[in-house]
């Protein structure tokens, strides 16, 4: 088998050898060779300047000149590129003969400009890029004569397989299947998805499911069609099935295990797209679900991609899961001065104030202890959009008891303690320090008391001598 195979590889070379000496290394087609480089490259810069001069002309724009850049110029100078060589032929062929390069050369550019004008409703650029690539390919091959000869080869060429074998060219034939099965199929579960986005009627985690298992299925049909179009027999996937699921056993658990939470999560409907969430500190809404990952975007616009498996084995808190009714506990201490009943009311009229809270449950103050510093009171409203945020509304309803409770005179309380000295004997001496004290100065304590008790005698016998 593999000497079949370098014999026909060796004649292959062989032939393409002696083609390329007769039709591109004789001197006469070495000439018209130069003449197609210089008519591209002309036409190159031809197209360029005067691009360049109608971008000047109606307005140098960033997205005019992106567009020029990649699409014009290319069509432009292909298509002026045609239009030189086929003049070119008209000149030389009088004088040297039929061209062969010329004639190839108009064929291979025509049939760029076709392909190129055709991908061009593609919108990704990279993938247009491999199709127009892959087209052009077979098409100069198809021109210059050298597809037939290198199908004979691939198709001569034999990969073993089991207890059969498959061609080389059935291998390309499978993958360019594959690939174009496979774009058809992720082009009409896109279609699918945005048709079935607008189904009312079923609830978002249903959506989300019947999207997903459409594209799985459809993927899954473009496998097995393309491995059906190598010839490979179906029943020969069961030891690569087997392998899979060995290799899935030990290397791909947390993939697996994910992708298997992903459809509990959609299937049990514990949590859906819009959802408000609170899970391992992360408090958000539910973007979409993938196969892998949930996607939570935050208040402050921070998207978390939360693994699956996570969201079953970890505890989550659905503030919308029933019901978007969340009830909001604002605690509040005023002193015992204060007129605790007026406290209260002022309390209740603050969370009527803003328009995102409910009227019917509506808002009440409890007071919940005496404590230490204040007697403690708690207000209870309702709000049914927790995805505006459960924090801003709390404080906005604060705001309002700071200026209703200072109009009013009601006093927030602060920690006060009051200290008593307990002693059994005298008192302790203690420094008196002046108060025109400078360091260095001090007396100590004995000298201040000594000088006290000399000034209250002389006072004593002052009073004397008076009497």
């Amino acid at each position: 088998m593999e000497e079949e195979l370098q014999a026909k590889l060796l004649a292959f070379g062989n032939e393409v050898w002696v083609w390329l000496q007769a039709n591109l290394l004789a001197p006469l087609r070495l000439i018209e060779l130069g003449i197609v480089i210089v008519a591209y490259f002309a036409s190159r810069f031809a197209c360029s300047k005067i691009l360049k001069g109608l971008l000047k002309a109606f307005g140098d724009k960033p997205f005019i000149r992106k567009f020029s850049d990649r699409f014009l110029l290319s069509i432009l100078s292909t298509a002026m590129t045609i239009m030189l060589v086929w003049t070119a032929m008209l000149i030389v062929e009088p004088l040297l003969g039929r061209p062969y390069i010329l004639s190839i050369a108009t064929s291979l550019f025509s049939a760029w400009l076709v392909i190129r004008l055709a991908v061009s409703i593609i919108a990704n650029r990279e993938l247009a890029r491999l199709i127009a690539g892959i087209a052009w390919t077979l098409a100069a091959l198809n021109i210059i004569g050298l597809l037939d000869p290198i199908l004979t080869v691939l198709e001569g060429a034999h990969l073993p397989l089991g207890d059969s074998s498959v061609s080389v060219l059935d291998v390309f034939q499978g993958i360019v299947t594959f690939g174009v099965l496979l774009w058809a199929a992720l082009a009409i579960s896109s279609l699918m998805e945005k048709q079935i986005v607008n189904f009312s009627t079923l609830p978002p985690s249903a959506r989300v499911l019947v999207t997903k298992s459409g594209k799985i299925l459809l993927v899954s049909i473009a496998f097995l069609t393309a491995l059906n179009a190598t010839g490979i027999d179906l029943t020969a996937l069961a030891v690569f099935g087997g392998a899979l699921g060995v290799g899935i056993g030990f290397g791909l658990q947390k993939v697996v295990g994910n992708f298997i939470s992903g459809i509990i999560l959609l299937m049990d409907r514990s949590i859906k797209p819009g959802d408000v969430i609170e899970t391992q500190g992360t408090y958000g809404t539910i973007n979409r679900l993938a196969a892998r990952y949930t996607s939570v975007i935050t208040r402050d616009g921070t998207e978390f991609l939360i693994p699956n498996e996570d969201m079953i084995t970890q505890p989550v808190i659905n503030w919308s899961h029933s019901h978007r009714l969340v009830r909001r506990r604002i605690p509040v201490q005023v002193s015992y001065e204060s007129d605790i009943r007026r406290a209260m009311e002022l309390m209740v009229e603050a969370a009527g104030e803003e328009s995102r809270v409910l009227s019917s449950p509506e808002p009440r103050t409890l007071l919940k202890n005496f404590g230490a510093d204040g007697v403690d009171l708690e207000l209870r409203m309702w709000i049914e959009d927790p995805q505006n945020g459960v924090s801003n509304i709390a404080s906005d309803v604060m705001l309002h008891i700071w200026d209703k409770f200072h109009e009013e005179g009601i006093e927030f309380p602060y920690p006060q303690r009051v200290v008593h000295f307990k002693t059994d004997g005298p008192l302790p001496k203690i420094a008196v320090v002046p108060p025109n004290y400078e360091e260095g100065e001090l007396e100590t304590d004995e000298a201040i008391l000594a000088e006290a008790e000399a000034g209250k005698a002389e006072k004593t016998d002052g009073e004397n001598k008076a009497d």
